[in-house]
């Protein structure tokens, strides 16, 4: 039987690192669902409007389409209904969240992957905007 695994980000400024964790999360089955939030989630969750919308932030045009889908997430108290909706084994997260989605191993495994070292949206975000 295949095996599915779930993540989510904003992946607003798609960076290196965001490659690096849907690389590793995809690593761990045969389907991947990276759940992208909504334009308006992010405006709620970070206090300000994404650098790219979600029209700008194409959900599968990075991932090969046999083995990926992508997914508008509206909520961050959804995060159990689209486990089981999309019927995911595993759900991987960066280790900054670390504990934080323990709730879940009830219905599937969950993964905190390390971040790769340096990077950060918020940190460029800051960085461009210091140089305009």
């Amino acid at each position: 039987m295949a095996r599915t695994v779930i993540t989510f980000g904003t992946f607003d400024v798609f960076h290196v690192g965001h490659l690096r964790v849907i690389e590793r999360a995809a690593a761990l089955g045969d389907r991947l669902v990276v759940g992208v939030s909504a334009d308006e989630l992010n405006l709620r969750k970070k206090g300000r409007e994404p650098v790219f919308s979600q029209a700008e932030r194409p959900r599968d045009r990075r991932r090969p389409q046999a083995r990926r889908r992508g997914l508008r997430r509206e909520s961050l108290e959804l995060k159990r209904d689209y486990i089981v909706q999309f019927g995911a084994d595993v759900l991987v997260m960066g280790d900054d969240w670390t504990g934080r989605f323990d709730e879940f191993r009830d219905i599937c495994e969950v993964v905190y992957l390390p971040r790769t070292p340096a990077i950060s949206t918020t940190a460029l975000i800051e960085k461009i905007s210091a140089t305009s």
